[in-house]
């Protein structure tokens, strides 16, 4: 076999491991093992492996365009958030491909894919709730093009992200609640292996504690959709000591969890409050107003691309990431209290 034949996928079938591990294992990636890393090596000098020319003169040239990959156009937060983008990309000359995952782990793989066959200069994403396997994501980093999260990150992946405070916005919710007397708050949380829905339970939880009161597993369910709501609901509301406040991980969870309140014959607040998080269109719109967290889903946006232009315009292939917090606004409403 010749020198110039040789290629990262044939090293990979010789090992028996993925393409993306060889070439992370080349460049001496954190995350590959040193005995990887020195099989890979010691095989790639064996067949004397070289870099494909062609295939980095393409890497290098810039299309000027930037890929998005969002959970959910429909969500008002990220239609925000494409607000953002698309005016710091525009005004610094770059076109903007948006793709959604619907909330979905394959689309989000298809997504990355056909960003890296348009070869888009950087790649901002806000990854699907069934996003667990990170090699598509791998696959970026390993084309060298700076990828950059916005408040859904991975944090086994070493990148810039943008995120708001999720604990001390979630901590603020529920002492919003506990201030007003409440002690029996529920929480309709997100996925644990996210950092939204960890970290929004953690503040939930510290809040609890630092006013003694005990948190309460019982009142705690994995809900995050609309969907997901009136039957967490029907459940906490037969209970001996059902809840008097709820926090919810997002607003289309707290309007659900509204709505089947109402239809028991419940009155928000008086019966039981009620917060939400990102304070959406629909949150001015229903009766009652909702109590609600503002994500600022435009400052994130704009951030965010601010921050991949110029890991686009410096062209280094490695760099210390980054990551902005910022921090979330509590607007009160009628459903958690009478004014």
């Amino acid at each position: 076999m010749r020198s110039s034949q040789v290629t990262i996928k044939d090293i990979a079938k010789h090992l028996g491991i993925s393409a993306s591990t060889v070439s992370r294992a080349l460049k001496d990636h954190p995350d590959i093992s040193e005995e990887t890393k020195r099989m890979v090596k010691d095989l790639a000098a064996k067949l004397k492996y070289q870099p494909n020319a062609l295939a980095l003169s393409l890497k290098n040239s810039k299309s000027n365009t930037i890929g998005v990959i969002i959970p959910e156009v429909v969500h008002y937060f990220f239609s925000q958030v494409i607000s953002g983008i698309e005016d710091v990309a525009y005004n610094a000359g770059y076109t903007v491909v948006i793709c959604q995952s619907n909330e979905r782990y394959v689309r989000e793989v298809a997504n990355t894919k056909a960003l890296l066959a348009q070869r888009v200069d950087g790649v901002l994403v806000s990854i699907s709730k069934e996003t667990q396997d990170l090699e598509h994501l791998h696959n970026v980093e390993d084309h060298n093009i700076p990828m950059v999260f916005f408040d859904r990150r991975c944090s086994d992946i070493e990148a810039d992200s943008v995120l708001i405070d999720d604990f001390n916005a979630a901590y603020q919710a529920t002492k919003h609640l506990l201030k007003l007397g409440r002690k029996r708050i529920a929480h309709l949380g997100g996925p644990m292996h996210m950092d939204i829905g960890r970290l929004r339970k953690e503040g939930y939880m510290q809040a609890l504690k630092d006013f003694d009161v005990e948190v309460d597993e019982a009142l705690i369910f994995e809900a995050n959709t609309f969907e997901d709501a009136p039957g967490c609901v029907q459940k906490m509301m037969q209970y001996k000591n059902p809840p008097d406040s709820l926090f919810a991980v997002n607003d289309l969870t707290a309007i659900g969890a509204i709505q089947a309140i109402q239809n028991m014959g419940l009155k928000i607040p008086e019966d039981i409050s009620v917060v939400g998080f990102s304070d959406g269109r629909f949150s001015n719109i229903i009766n009652p107003k909702l109590t609600s967290v503002d994500q600022h889903g435009y400052e994130m946006g704009r951030k965010a691309t601010e921050i991949l232009i110029k890991r686009i315009k410096e062209d280094q292939r490695e760099y210390d990431p980054v990551t902005e917090i910022i921090p979330g606004t509590l607007i009160v409403r009628d459903s958690s209290v009478n004014r």
